[in-house]
């Protein structure tokens, strides 16, 4: 698992590659302008970056979690928010891959996979945040059509983007009446709300999906009516460590920006670098994302053999490494002083950046549920 072969290490450095070219350049002024780069993203889809871990008979890369969680790293390394997006994306169009059937395959994948298509994942909801179970938008059946209504909170890429995987209440309340859904961004009766206003993520949009007797064929459900929560959940397993991938990413860059700075920045007669406080706080920083990434490669490891611990590693890992990941770069950002919080440096946009791991893909007080009732289930 630590030592990479030839080729884990060519995926990696494609990768970092791609994030040293097209994303770290740009990040800054993407992140004051709030541009959500689609020319970039359209870049991606030809490394194989739109569909990781899809199957390669229908268009994907056909790798391993534990690549993915690489190479999420190492785009985290250019851009976090954008990192993030293609992480959200790739849950997207996994589902799409492990639940669809075979005309939904040939219809969706292609454009997903090599990132023609843009998708977004829709489940949180105005009055439901960490109780996915109580959502409440409504898919009624009616002829040859589901009629969609209610709102998403929260959407990543909303109203940017092509493609939505909604999960929808079809049945009675509980997990066991939500289904799953393929909606296309451009279906009559979907309108968007405005560009939230953020603390960080700016280079990617996050507004409401609202549904007003949206009409979506029944050929688009995805899996069985009733199936949506458990699909929801298990591409979260994913989503859960490819956003812990993405905080170890920018944090790693983060601390990289720090070590420079210190060795330049002269105090009392001689550089911070010198300064053995200081030292120990880098180590304790490399310590930390160390750490993290160990735990992260083995949850991936974890879900790649669909061991019986699976859900609880992931949570374990997404808990972790977000929290671990936005110390460090709230510590590098510290270390930089003033200069630290002037947007030019970029370690003050990590800070924000990360930040909202915490919260999403499940938040952490909720990794914290999953893990205790494992505990608790095993006494």
């Amino acid at each position: 698992m630590f030592d990479l072969d030839e080729d884990e290490r060519a995926i990696r450095d494609t990768a970092r590659e791609f994030a040293d070219e097209f994303l770290a350049p740009n990040a800054l002024d993407w992140d004051e302008r709030k541009h959500f780069p689609v020319d970039i993203l359209r870049k991606a889809g030809p490394l194989g970056l739109g569909g990781i871990y899809v199957r390669e008979e229908v268009g994907g890369s056909g790798l391993r979690r534990l690549d993915a969680v690489r190479i999420f790293e190492q785009l985290a390394t250019g851009c976090p928010a954008i990192a993030a997006y293609i992480s959200i994306h790739n849950m997207a169009t996994w589902m799409v891959d492990r639940y669809g059937n075979p005309e939904q395959h040939e219809r969706w994948l292609p454009g997903l996979t090599s990132m023609q298509l843009l998708a977004s994942y829709a489940l949180t909801e105005p009055g439901v945040g960490s109780d996915a179970a109580a959502l409440s938008t409504k898919a009624v059946r009616d002829g040859d059509d589901y009629v969609f209504n209610g709102a998403k909170q929260f959407i990543s890429g909303a109203g940017a983007t092509d493609v939505y995987v909604v999960m929808a209440r079809t049945g009675a309340p509980g997990a066991g009446g939500i289904s799953a859904f393929i909606v296309p961004g451009d279906t009559p009766g979907i309108s968007f709300g405005a560009n939230e206003k953020k603390m960080g993520w700016n280079a990617q949009p996050t507004r409401q999906v609202i549904f007003d007797n949206a009409r979506v064929p029944a050929a688009n459900l995805l899996g069985n009516e009733g199936d949506g929560f458990r699909i929801a959940m298990n591409g979260l397993n994913g989503g859960r460590i490819n956003i812990a991938a993405c905080s170890v990413g920018g944090a790693q860059a983060a601390l990289d920006k720090t070590v420079p700075y210190l060795a330049e920045r002269q105090a009392f007669g001689k550089a911070l670098l010198k300064n053995q406080a200081l030292q120990f706080d880098l180590a304790d920083m490399r310590t930390d994302l160390e750490a993290a990434r160990t735990l992260l490669w083995r949850a991936a490891a974890a879900l790649d053999a669909d061991a019986p611990d699976k859900v609880e590693l992931c949570a374990m890992a997404k808990r972790f490494a977000t929290d671990a990941g936005f110390e460090v770069a709230n510590k590098a950002l510290q270390l930089h002083g003033g200069y630290g919080y002037l947007a030019e440096y970029g370690v003050e946009k990590i800070v924000r950046d990360l930040r909202v791991h915490q919260i999403l893909e499940g938040t952490n007080e909720i990794m914290r549920v999953v893990v205790a009732r494992a505990v608790v289930g095993a006494a």
